[in-house]
Order: C-alpha cells, then structure tokens, then sequence
C-alpha cells in the first residue's frame, strides 16, 4: 500500500512541480512559484504534524502508543490529499490553452528513448543539481529517522511539547516565502542558495554540540523547550527558503538543456528530481538503523530508561554522518552554473530561434 500510495502520489506530484517551468520564463517568478509551492506543503505538512501530537495521539490516552489515534490521523490526512490535489488541479486548468505543446508523437521507440534521455540527464547543471540532491536526501532520511529518538531521549520531551514545537514552523514557512523571493533577486538562485544551506548546515547539529559540552539548557526546563523554538525555528526558515531556491534552479535548466538538445524535458528533469530523493531517503534510514545498532539503543525505551551515555553517544555519530552529507552536498551543488544573465540568455537565444 505505501508503495501504491506513493506511486500514485507521483503521478501528479511530478507534473504539477514540473508545471512552473511552463507558467513563467521569468528567473524570479518562479523562486516566487515555488516559494508559495514550499509555503503552502509545510502549512499542511505542520498541520497535520500539530493535530496528531495535540489532537489524535493525547498523553494522557498513551501518546506515541495511542494505535485508535494513527488510525484517525492517517484518514483524516487522506482526505485533506485528496482535497489539496483537485483544488490544485482545478486552480491551473485554465492555464492549460497557453502551455507549450508537445511535438506531434512519433511512437514508441527504446533506443531513442534512451539516448535521449542521456542528452537530456547529461546537463552539466543539472547533474550537479541531482548529485547533490542524492547526497541532502541521504541526510535527510538520517535526520528524520533519528528526530524522534532526540525528542523523546535526547531532550524527553513529551508527545505535547512535540506537538507545541511544531507551532513556531508555520511563521518558518511564512518567513522564507519572503526569504527565498529576496535572495533570488539580490544574491541570485545559486549564490543564495548555497549561501543559505550553509547556514541551515551550521544550524542542525549546533544544539546537539552545545548540549555535549554542557552549554544548553537541561531537559525538563521551559528554558530547554523554548531555546528548541528558536533554533528549530531559524533552521526550518532555512531549509524551506533554501528547498525553493533549488527547486527554482532546475526550471532553470529546463532552457539551457533546450538549447542542446532541442527539447524541452521538464518533466525529465523534476521526475529525475523526485526519484533522487525518494530512492535515496531509504538510505539515510538504513544509515540511522546503523547508528542505533552501533550504539546498542535499547528497543521500546522509554524516556528516562535510556543511560546517558547511550543518548550522548546517538548525538556523537549523528553529528559527524549528518555533517559530511552536507559538506559533500553543498560542494558538488556549486558546480550548477546557470546564473541571471546565463538564464536570459537563453531565453533570447530561444526567441530568435523560434522567429527564425
């Protein structure tokens, strides 16, 4: 089912992504695009994230252990998919006259088919962009594993406080929809990207280090939960700000690979995306199961039940794997080279040819 369910997903996930690179040429209407695309995915994803701890999984009714609540959490998420979904689709139907056409089908042809997809997935920018996508899904499926093992041990917080700390991303994504637009337009997609995942890098493991070292607050304390809320709420602005921006850049490459190949391949483009992340996320989880096994973290503890060395030892692994993902990511993204003037020279280029 979680693989049909995602596959289905994907059947319009990737065309209603790849659909920005067709409503606008312009380099910062689609950071804009995709601002709001970001803006409104984690306004739900939070939603979602706050009623299940606060409303479907309650302390007092067992919390995490609470199996009634992840029934209701999990239909009441399918609805509100499905209702996102045709909302979406209704909304962009009446862009659909004034989208580019696609060449006259010629039939099926494998070879063809292959070698074109070669042409296309060759892009040098384009291929820094999914390299470095591999190495920040890997990191991601690491983080997410793990953060309910920081939660609960790490810092023993409660399924409430969980739900609570989840509050403060709604104004993170309100934030970088502002963010990423103004970036794009003074530092340009790739410097400011680049420029802000770096920082969202420095951010992720900055609790966990200051925690080692004895310069955080202990757990327990309002002082802890709300130091979280703003280190939580600093690093998310960046992530999303930054998730925008690159988005952003592969609409870009949409151009500079027509320019080579003759054809436009967005849909290439954002399903090769998809697939990067989706693939590869497994394997940050296998690589947080690594951890755990190595740690020996005891199955089914409770907070409070887990020595302190166990908990202090998940901090030191997660932090030098998390980081050298990001180093590595962020090094082979600065090899993407469509800048402002790049992109609007492509479109001329693009422009005399069709007037020629």
């Amino acid at each position: 089912m979680s693989v049909l369910i995602r596959t289905l997903i994907t059947f319009y996930e990737i065309p209603a992504t790849a659909l920005v690179a067709e409503l606008t040429p312009d380099y910062d209407q689609r950071t804009e695009l995709m601002s709001f695309r970001y803006f409104f995915a984690w306004w739900g994803g939070l939603t979602m994230a706050v009623l299940n701890y606060l409303v479907f999984l309650p302390e007092e009714k067992g919390g995490l252990e609470y199996v009634e609540g992840w029934q209701n959490y999990g239909l009441t998420a399918s609805v509100i998919i499905f209702l996102s979904i045709y909302i979406s689709t209704i909304g962009t139907h009446r862009h659909i006259p004034y989208l580019r056409q696609p060449p006259a089908s010629t039939g099926f042809d494998l070879r063809k088919t292959a070698r074109e997809l070669k042409e296309t997935l060759s892009n040098r920018s384009f291929f820094a962009l999914f390299i470095s996508a591999l190495f920040m899904a890997v990191a991601s499926g690491v983080a997410t594993s793990l953060s309910i093992y920081f939660t609960r041990h790490f810092w023993e917080l409660t399924s409430t406080q969980i739900g609570y700390l989840n509050l403060p991303y709604f104004l993170s994504a309100l934030l970088a929809l502002q963010l990423a637009p103004w970036v794009s337009k003074r530092l340009g997609k790739k410097v400011g990207g680049m420029t802000i995942l770096g920082l969202s890098f420095l951010c992720a493991p900055l609790p966990f280090v200051l925690r080692l070292f004895d310069l955080f607050p202990e757990n327990g304390t309002d002082a802890l939960f709300w130091t979280l809320i703003v280190f939580n709420t600093v690093e998310v602005t960046l992530i999303i700000a930054a998730s925008a921006l690159v988005s952003a850049m592969i609409a870009d490459v949409v151009e500079d690979s027509e320019i080579k190949t003759g054809r436009r391949s967005e849909g290439i483009f954002f399903a090769a995306n998809s697939f990067a992340q989706k693939a590869v996320n497994g394997l940050g989880v296998v690589v947080a199961g690594q951890i755990l096994a190595i740690i020996q973290f005891p199955t089914g503890a409770k907070p409070g039940e887990v020595p302190a060395g166990t908990v202090d030892s998940l901090a030191i692994y997660y932090i030098p794997v998390i980081l050298v993902f990001y180093v590595v990511a962020l090094s082979i993204l600065s090899l993407y080279r469509i800048n402002r003037e790049g992109h609007e020279a492509n479109l001329q280029q693009l422009e005399a040819r069709s007037t020629s």
